[in-house]
């Protein structure tokens, strides 16, 4: 039996709904729709949307919308999304630039190795090995080669959690450290459950460190180009495609932020929910097309 959509009140002025109980494409694309077309509708009494990746929060003022009629409201409007063949998604491609094994994430993996699953082993192969890869650069490849949806942003000012974009039976899923650490450098690339993130600054963390991405995801002073209408750089429903690069390139990129000319690569796209299931080696395919060769 397929999971029913649940409504919640939290307490007077939130309206929790959980669209499913585990992350899937499909869940995270009707959330999307609902919560875009929810936010068009710019119904009095709306405060906040805070779309998530199975789930979604409304924050209302009950004086102007009781929450009842705003929960009649959130209902027609999944009766709206529930055909992904009628939802459009638009969205942005982004390069993110990692580069893996690097020496800063390097020594945080070594440093806490007391709080891992495998004290012998690094983040990278430990998770090459329970993901079935004969090695880390077969990982690393798979990683690479299919675009991730960014399904939600938050936790941290800016962190991006990304889906890949492949079959269910592709999915990488490495577990967290059994202990967090109390230390993860800034722009760490990491990856826990079925998410690969970015660290938007040094902090506590507890997910596997892969590498380190060459730009920042949250700039406070929004002094570079691609933050001058918001500190933070991910949005929902961005398909970023993580892009493995040698130290020299890494090391030209760092130069270009820290003068303050640093682009993101993106390319604009719209595209149905539809086309991602039906078929995603062929989405990602045209993905990596249209960002670098288009």
């Amino acid at each position: 039996m397929g999971h029913l959509t649940r409504y919640e009140y939290g307490g007077d002025e939130f309206i929790f709904v959980e669209l499913a109980e585990e992350m899937t494409l499909e869940a995270n694309f009707r959330g999307m729709a609902i919560t875009r077309k929810l936010r068009d509708k710019a119904l009095p009494g709306v405060l906040d949307i805070c779309p998530s990746n199975a789930s979604y929060m409304v924050r209302v003022d009950p004086d102007v919308l009781h929450p009842d009629l705003l929960i009649q409201e959130l209902k027609e409007l999944e009766k709206s999304a529930s055909d992904l063949d009628d939802i459009e998604i638009h969205s942005r491609l982004v390069d993110v630039p990692v580069w893996f094994e690097d020496p800063w994430t390097h020594e945080a993996v070594m440093r806490f190795r007391d709080r891992h699953q495998d004290p012998r082993a690094t983040d990278l192969e430990y998770a090459a090995r329970v993901n079935g890869y004969s090695s880390k650069e077969d990982f690393i490849e798979a990683i690479t080669s299919y675009p991730f949806l960014v399904s939600m942003v938050g936790f941290v000012p800016g962190l991006p959690w990304c889906f890949q974009m492949v079959p269910r039976e592709q999915q990488i899923e490495v577990p967290k450290y059994v202990r967090p650490r109390t230390y993860t450098p800034e722009r760490t690339f990491g990856f826990g459950g079925a998410f690969a993130v970015i660290y938007p600054v040094q902090g506590a963390g507890g997910y596997q460190m892969f590498g380190v991405a060459a730009a920042p995801i949250f700039d406070k002073d929004q002094r570079l180009p691609d933050f001058q209408d918001s500190m933070t750089f991910p949005r929902q429903g961005d398909i970023f495609r993580y892009r493995s690069v040698p130290q020299e390139e890494y090391e030209a990129l760092r130069k270009q932020v820290e003068e303050g000319t640093f682009r993101y690569r993106t390319k604009e796209m719209s595209f149905r929910p539809s086309e991602v299931m039906k078929d995603p080696k062929g989405f990602s395919e045209n993905v990596l097309r249209r960002l670098y060769h288009d």
